[in-house]
């Protein structure tokens, strides 16, 4: 009755008021539409099977040489249709995962790359592929390795892209880390539907930097073609509520990080990264190339964790690995 009152005789507090209160209901409402659309469109496509390794979640398209498509942090079975979707209309079976955590897959007691590269083997049992290329993509990186070197028979080529790998610590970083404070804010931010929307909104620039470890600049100079493809790629990590569980399991790996025995490695190897990645995989990338007998490294001065300005290129170097490749077409 009091503040019914203030307002009759404050028409300007009165008209403040119903205008904030206009405008929280406008971007709640956008939010709540943005996030529904984020769930159908992360649910699109996908089957779940399960598996002697348990639930795993996989969207599948094409024909012709198999292509596990293993996704980096994140992700899901979107993330790796949506880069490698072009390779499916050109001979190849694409089947993209869901790993630990991330949307319908769920979070296991075991989530370590070996354990994950074992779950690899099982969707492949049950879509009855004997052997397949194997496409690690950042942080999907560990668990295709670790696929490579636990069930060689079932991997016909290894492809690294942007890789979380191993280093020995004397070797010189590419990239200098991220400081505490911005690592603490980028967890905090994935760690929410509210805050990473809201981020999208007032801080494109910063996320594109941080999350995607790519120079803004360098997307603002880049195509139409590949601003969409990078824009989609930050956009499509909503719902990051159905992922998290996978965001955290990436980062613990991420720090555990030991060496490997990379000299078994015995299929062709493709590997490529950027020298400007901000999470500093060129590195890395280059030491596992020297260490797998054969392998190809692709190095490229600029393009950021996203390789911007060569997906073309990087397409082309997959498609030509997989051309020397012989492997049963999709059943």
């Amino acid at each position: 009755m009091m503040l019914s009152s203030r307002f009759h005789r404050h028409p300007r507090i009165a008209c403040f008021a119903l205008a904030l209160a206009a405008a929280v209901l406008a971007v709640w409402w956008r939010f709540d539409t943005d996030i529904d659309q984020a769930r159908e469109r992360a649910d699109r496509g996908s089957v779940l099977v399960e598996t002697r390794c348990g639930p795993i979640e996989y969207e599948e398209a094409g024909a012709g040489v198999p292509l596990l498509v293993v996704h980096g942090s994140g992700g899901g079975h979107d993330q790796g249709m949506a880069f490698a979707g072009r390779l499916a209309r050109q001979g190849v079976w694409v089947i993209a995962v869901s790993r630990f955590g991330y949307l319908r897959t769920p979070m296991r007691a075991d989530a370590s790359a070996a354990a994950q590269a074992d779950a690899h083997v099982c969707l492949l049992d049950v879509l009855g592929i004997r052997q397949a290329a194997v496409l690690g993509g950042s942080a999907g990186a560990p668990s295709a390795l670790q696929m490579a070197i636990r069930h060689p028979n079932r991997i016909s080529a290894l492809i690294l892209l942007a890789p979380l790998a191993y280093k020995p610590p004397p070797q010189a970083g590419s990239t200098p880390p991220l400081s505490p404070w911005v690592e603490t804010t980028m967890l905090s931010v994935i760690a929410s539907d509210v805050l990473f929307w809201a981020a999208l909104y007032v801080a494109r620039d910063q996320m594109i930097e941080v999350v995607l470890a790519t120079p803004p600049e360098l997307l603002a100079a880049a195509s139409p073609t590949e601003q969409t493809r990078i824009n989609a790629l930050l956009d499509n990590i909503l719902p990051v509520s159905a992922r998290a569980a996978g965001l955290r399991s990436d980062s613990a790996v991420g720090r555990q990080l030991a060496p490997a025995p990379l000299e078994a490695i015995r299929a062709p190897t493709l590997i490529i990264s950027a020298r400007d990645d901000g999470y500093g995989t060129y590195a890395s990338a280059e030491y596992t190339a020297s260490q797998i007998a054969g392998s190809r490294f692709v190095g490229f001065d600029q393009g950021g964790h996203t390789w911007v300005g060569h997906d073309d290129d990087v397409m082309a170097e997959i498609l030509n690995l997989l051309a020397q490749l012989e492997g049963p077409a999709r059943p």
